[in-house]
């Protein structure tokens, strides 16, 4: 699944006085409060610095438990700041009973309460998606990647694709137009794994951000390694010793 996904914001404790507004609504809590970082499970904010910039054109999908809960998430959302980017309804496109709300940033990115039929990724996030310049060159990356960061491709076309974790650990998807950025998605693995997703993606010609290894500052037994996608998002696979 999504080990975690994290946005940088301009402004975090602005920033997560509005996230919080709508993620409460939805009975996802705040795990983690810092200077630098505000984590709500497998869902996090960031500091923007002089080396990263703010997130772009990402999109997040909360899981919603009750059609209730999405019309409450969509209502805070607003009152906090966001703009409304669709009220809640059905978006039979998507599945059937399948029942949404979306709200904007003024960065661009797209948050989302999703109640669906169906079994549920574990974690917050139900799905993530973010937009690329080139489908192709960005479905080649993920596809590589994919046998170490547990990414199956569903679905491939001109307009996007779609890719599936695991078993029922939600979805990522590929939306061609103006890329998505500087957004940070890491991925579960196990230390075989972090060491496959960064052969396989340098050894295809993908930039390291950083060699499998041990990331104290975050938790003592935190291994990871980190790679950049076509448009230079950062993407991670990591284990949590402990």
């Amino acid at each position: 699944m999504f080990d975690h996904i994290t946005l940088r914001v301009a402004d975090l404790a602005a920033a997560t006085a509005a996230l919080e507004a709508a993620l409460d609504p939805l009975e996802i809590e705040q795990t983690r409060s810092s200077s630098s970082f505000s984590v709500w499970g497998n869902f996090a904010l960031t500091q923007t610095d002089d080396e990263h910039p703010i997130t772009r054109r990402v999109h997040v999908a909360f899981i919603a438990p009750t059609r209730d809960h999405v019309q409450r998430f969509h209502r805070a959302g607003v009152r906090a700041g966001f703009a409304d980017d669709g009220p809640p309804g059905l978006r039979p496109d998507y599945g059937q009973n399948y029942y949404a709300a979306y709200l904007r940033d003024r960065a661009g990115n797209s948050f989302e309460a999703a109640h669906r039929d169906g079994q549920r990724p574990g974690g917050n996030i139900d799905h993530a998606a973010i937009r690329v310049t080139d489908v192709e060159a960005s479905t080649a990356f993920y596809s590589i990647i994919g046998p170490a960061a547990g990414l199956t491709v569903r679905r491939q076309g001109a307009d996007g694709a779609t890719f599936s974790l695991g078993v029922s650990g939600g979805f990522l998807l590929l939306i061609a137009g103006e890329p998505t950025g500087n957004v940070h998605v890491a991925f579960s693995g196990d230390d075989d794994a972090v060491r496959r997703f960064h052969a396989d993606a340098t050894q295809a010609g993908y930039r390291s951000n950083g060699e499998p290894g041990e990331r104290p500052r975050y938790h003592p037994g935190y291994y990871a390694a980190f790679v950049l996608d076509p448009d230079g998002n950062n993407i991670e696979v990591v284990n949590h010793h402990r």
